[in-house]
């Protein structure tokens, strides 16, 4: 019984890039064909990893996106597979790589906020892009303080 009823904790980001012909601010979604979803990526933490650290490792393995993390953005809370989960995120800004489908995620778009607000699944991932927003778009240069430790 232990073990359905876990905290399954995990991290990820809200990633981000300005587009390179007038610098509007594009966001990442990626597809996930186990749900036919579309979300943020995000991803399980691995034993002894900092949120931190797994928020970054997931970005690069879901996406193929090299990131630096800005601020720390909501938690969100919800239930995956009977399991409640919490799930730490981040600002990130996209500094290099390229995306390569994989059987884990099949596809990642690059969105206008108001439009990767309609394309996500999950109403949980909506105010994120808010706070992504507020944090790091709306006042022009993103933040780049380090991630909190803990979480």
């Amino acid at each position: 019984m232990a073990a359905e009823t876990e905290l399954v904790r995990a991290a990820g980001c809200v990633l981000w890039r300005r587009r390179p012909v007038d610098g509007a601010v594009e966001v990442a979604l990626i597809h996930r064909p186990r749900y036919d979803d579309w979300s943020h990526p995000k991803g399980k933490l691995m034993a002894g990893e900092s949120e931190a650290d797994a928020a970054v490792r997931e970005v690069l393995e879901e996406t193929g996106m090299r990131c630096e993390l800005g601020a720390r953005l909501p938690t969100t809370r919800y239930t995956a597979e009977d399991r409640p989960k919490v799930v730490t995120y981040w600002e990130a800004r996209a500094t290099s790589g390229a995306f390569v489908p994989n059987d884990e995620v099949d596809r990642m778009v690059w969105l206008d906020p108001p439009e990767a607000r309609r394309h996500l699944s999950n109403p949980w991932d909506r105010p994120l892009l808010d706070a992504a927003a507020a944090a790091a778009w709306d006042g022009g240069a993103p933040t780049t303080a380090g991630a909190p430790a803990g979480g």
